[in-house]
């Protein structure tokens, strides 16, 4: 039967020499050479872009009916980790609802159902409910469906909203009137961002252009046709988006670079009025802007990369009257402002821990830290509608602390929990979590966070899996997974390298990480790879490692480089094709990032790349097995970037190692949108995972 599916799908490339050996497709190649700077590569699967391509289309699909087939012994294994991951969630839930006016908002789900509910209750808990938008039906005759904007007018009265049918993530803008129920729909299209005006009439948004750059800011006033640009931003390495302040006051444009940014300004009482530049944008200065009474507050790199606060007058915000309220301290990165009428909440990492640092404005800005009890968490602010308020929302977790609510009293310095993410059958006792750092060649220091059964030897070569990212400044959270007991409770050690190009350590950790020191990177994670099986909490047969996006490229490196350290590697959506999509300024997100990888036209800059481009440094030498996921409508990394990297695999690597390429047809970047279609991915790659492993069942 599989081999039948395989051949009949693909049967010009899938040959089999043995009717009983199941056999992978073979990519076609067609041969092509590029040259830049004097260097020629070669891209013999090119071809594979073309997305309307029959034969593209058909070595896709027959990429599927291989895995399936490879897979196929597998398929008990799935159902009991799907069903242990299910049993695990309370499929009926509400989440704590969060105050907005006069309403309070929540989410909520049903059991069986693939999406939330988005619903409201006027007053109390005990008012009734009015459920504003079913994802569940809007889903309905759509393999996806995703909700991004979520903003209600100041009167309580309209609700902006935007829709992904299909994982492109081009959102789609409707405002349903609350009060009849009736939805105009498609109002505009490719929307990144959304804000209403005090009017509760004038929208402010942000559109996307076809390199899913998004450069033009749009007013509307509902009820006219006219839909007004008052912002296109030219520079190709700049987007765009839209803001209000807690305060309601402003509302902010933003036009942000990685390493620039500027904030023109709208008052929300006069939304007709001409947007008016707050400081003009200079070269690598960032500044973020947040409001209370008569003074901007405002976040900036001036005076250094990890940030320091200072206030300015409403009316005359220029950087000559900045005056400091927070100064800088080389040690403590300033992640975001939280603002309040008498309050100010920072979100600030040190040591690679994140913390609040409260500050009384009514009392000379005296301040205080929130403490928390693990010695890894993540903690963020959770929905914060309420500008006059002294109580400030957030959400607590860790690898064995379950998602929480809490709000915290900023006078009384008192946390409040108001819910912990119910996990059935989950004993927090059985389990441990630990933390500690591994030295790098070069000296640094790299946190590493683990979770295993508490009952395990943690030092006896268990098998591990060890995950990653490090890219763009982006800290991973040391956050519950509840699906991960699936592999601890079969003695697995679940394990997350904080390496360079991530932001766990301050903005230095990123520096250390991008551009002409991006192998840092993969050097890091080697380094934590290397220290595992010398602590002998693993061996190399038994060593799985898992990333995804830019962490698909850190698999891909790390694989090239040193492949006989690892048995088994999960990549997603990986950017494995580095050098031909940083080449490619038509492709979306790339120009943006040339201040992340580097551009292609510097000859030092394509030379860096191309030494460590995955796609361009396979080799004639064995692999681990493989799995590699990718998405034909992901808009970030190209389907056609994992899949290029397994041919490019399967015809060059010496090994019999599986080798095993998954595309979801249906989705984009985040693979599929419904809880239970993702649940199953997730189990499909678990039970790979234990299989190569050799693990129990």
């Amino acid at each position: 039967l599989f081999t039948f599916l395989v051949m009949a799908v693909f049967s010009a490339t899938a040959v089999f020499a043995d009717p009983e050996v199941i056999q992978p497709p073979v990519a076609k190649k067609v041969p092509k050479t590029i040259t830049v700077h004097g260097d020629t590569r070669t891209d013999e699967y090119g071809w594979l872009r073309e997305k309307t391509n029959p034969e593209t289309l058909a070595y896709l699909q027959a990429e599927n009916a291989y895995a399936d087939a490879m897979t196929a012994s597998q398929e008990a294994l799935r159902k009991k980790l799907y069903d242990e991951m299910l049993g695990r969630i309370k499929q009926t839930d509400v989440n704590v609802p969060y105050r907005k006016g006069d309403y309070l908002y929540y989410t909520r789900t049903i059991e069986g159902k693939q999406y939330a509910i988005w619903a409201r209750k006027k007053g109390s808990v005990d008012a009734a409910e009015e459920i504003l938008l079913d994802v569940n039906q809007l889903a309905e005759g759509y393999k996806y469906m995703s909700v991004a904007e979520f903003n209600v007018s100041d009167d309580g009265n309209l609700l902006a909203y935007t829709t992904d049918d299909n994982g492109y993530r081009q959102y789609k803008l409707h405002v349903k009137d609350l009060r009849t129920g009736k939805t105009t729909s498609n109002l505009a299209a490719r929307v990144w961002s959304v804000e209403w005006a005090k009017d509760n009439k004038t929208l402010f948004y942000s559109t996307e252009n076809d390199a899913k750059r998004s450069s033009h800011i749009y007013r509307h006033v509902l009820g006219t046709t006219e839909h007004t640009l008052i912002l296109d931003e030219k520079d190709e390495l700049f987007d765009v988006g839209v803001e209000r302040s807690r305060s309601g006051d402003w509302i902010m444009l933003v036009t942000e670079s990685k390493r620039t940014n500027e904030t023109l300004l709208v008052s929300a009482d006069h939304p007709e009025a001409d947007p008016v530049v707050m400081v003009p944008r200079k070269q690598d200065l960032k500044y973020y802007v947040e409001q209370r009474g008569d003074r901007f507050y405002i976040m900036t790199n001036d005076a250094g990369i990890n940030y320091r606060v200072v206030t300015a007058p409403v009316s005359a915000p220029q950087q000559k009257n900045w005056v400091e309220l927070v100064p800088y301290r080389k040690p403590v990165k300033i992640d975001g402002i939280d603002l309040f009428a008498n309050h100010m909440v920072l979100r600030v990492r040190e040591a690679g821990l994140q913390h609040f640092e409260v500050f009384d404005l009514r009392d000379g800005g005296k301040s205080h830290r929130v403490s928390f009890p693990e010695p890894a968490y993540a903690v963020g602010p959770n929905a914060n509608e309420v500008f006059e308020t002294n109580v400030f929302r957030y959400g607590y977790q860790s690898m064995v602390t379950p998602g929480s609510v809490y709000d915290y009293d900023m006078d009384a310095r008192k946390q409040t929990l108001l819910k912990q993410t119910e996990v059935l059958g989950y004993d927090p006792a059985r389990y441990k979590s630990e933390r500690y750092f591994v030295t790098a060649s070069d000296g640094a220091k790299i946190p590493v966070v683990m979770v295993y059964r508490r009952d395990l030897d943690a030092k006896k070569k268990n098998p591990l899996l060890l995950y990653a990212y490090g890219s763009y400044g982006s800290a991973i959270p040391d956050s519950f997974n509840s699906n991960v007991f699936s592999l601890l409770d079969r003695g697995m050690i679940y394990a997350v390298a904080h390496i360079r190009g991530g932001g766990e350590m301050g903005k230095e950790w990123h520096e250390q990480g991008r551009m002409m020191a991006k192998k840092n990177t993969f050097t890091d994670f080697i380094a934590v790879a290397e220290d595992l099986i010398a602590q002998k909490y693993t061996s190399k047969e038994k060593l799985a490692i898992m990333g995804g996006s830019a962490g698909g490229l850190l698999m891909g490196a790390v694989v090239n480089m040193r492949p006989d350290l690892f048995k088994a590697v999960v990549a997603q959506v990986p950017f494995v094709d580095v050098i031909n999509t940083m080449s490619d300024p038509t492709l979306p997100l790339t120009t943006q990032e040339y201040i992340e990888w580097g551009n292609p036209a510097d000859k030092e800059a394509y030379l860096y790349m191309k030494s460590y481009d995955p796609y361009n440094n396979v080799e004639k030498k064995k692999y681990p097995a493989m799995l590699v996921r990718t998405s034909l409508n992901d808009s970030q990394v190209g389907y056609w970037e994992g899949t290029k990297w397994v041919a490019r695999l399967r015809a060059t690597k010496t090994d019999m190692n599986p080798l095993i390429l998954r595309v979801n047809m249906g989705a984009g970047h985040g693979g599929s949108s419904g809880r239970y279609d993702r649940l199953r991915e997730i189990a499909a790659d678990y039970a790979w995972l234990l299989g190569t492993l050799g693990v129990a069942k």
